[in-house]
């Protein structure tokens, strides 16, 4: 993991594997989605406790995607980009789906052809969340805390990547960086729920005495 994506990883920024990309024609374009809308996918599980994620078909609806760009491994040679119409971005009704013409550059065609060829098979996106809701649900008799995030605003979309080992990107460490936080909060949700259980409880119990 590379310093640079460790701060970007401290500076709010996330990552989510992607489905791969796939070459489209005769062309060096390469496209596919980013993410799908309203389908939630497992994000974390630790003991008991699992947080799946969802994205709001809205929620790219204020996103600054201005210059979003593609490169490998979210790091060095940029192989498109969106100021110069080799990278597109468009939301319907299904998710963000993405489009890239790496026939510019001799190292985008290289990639093309890493893609077309099944070498390079791994996708992966980073943004910044700026809201979200939570729903907690508890599965007593099972003894399994189910936490759904769907996120509802992204203020940014920095870039689409390549990537050689999805945990090479950041989506692990950002999944499990975020996944532990919201588990933690969960507990004390709960924590404080079956306080007021207990407490309601003990007044009922002096009222029927």
């Amino acid at each position: 993991m590379s310093k640079d994506i460790m701060q970007k990883l401290a500076e709010g920024r996330q990552y989510r594997d992607m489905a791969a990309l796939e070459k489209t024609g005769d062309e060096k374009i390469v496209e596919g989605y980013a993410t799908t809308f309203d389908s939630p996918y497992q994000l974390y599980a630790e003991d008991g406790y699992r947080v799946l994620e969802q994205v709001d078909k809205r929620a790219f609806d204020e996103a600054d995607m201005a210059d979003v760009i593609m490169q490998y491994d979210h790091a060095g040679r940029v192989f498109a980009r969106g100021s110069n119409g080799t990278l597109t971005l468009n939301t319907d009704d299904h998710g963000l789906h993405i489009r890239a013409d790496l026939g510019g550059t001799e190292a985008g065609r290289q990639l093309y052809d890493e893609i077309a060829g099944g070498y390079t098979t791994k996708m992966s996106f980073g943004f910044k969340v700026n809201e979200d809701t939570r729903t907690i649900t508890e599965d007593r008799e099972n003894n399994v805390v189910t936490v759904l995030r769907t996120i509802t605003k992204i203020g940014k979309l920095y870039d689409v990547s390549a990537v050689s080992l999805p945990a090479n990107d950041g989506t692990s460490i950002s999944a499990r960086n975020l996944g532990e936080g919201i588990i933690a909060e969960a507990k004390e949700e709960i924590r404080k729920r079956k306080e007021r259980e207990e407490h309601i409880n003990r007044i009922k119990a002096m009222l029927e005495d």
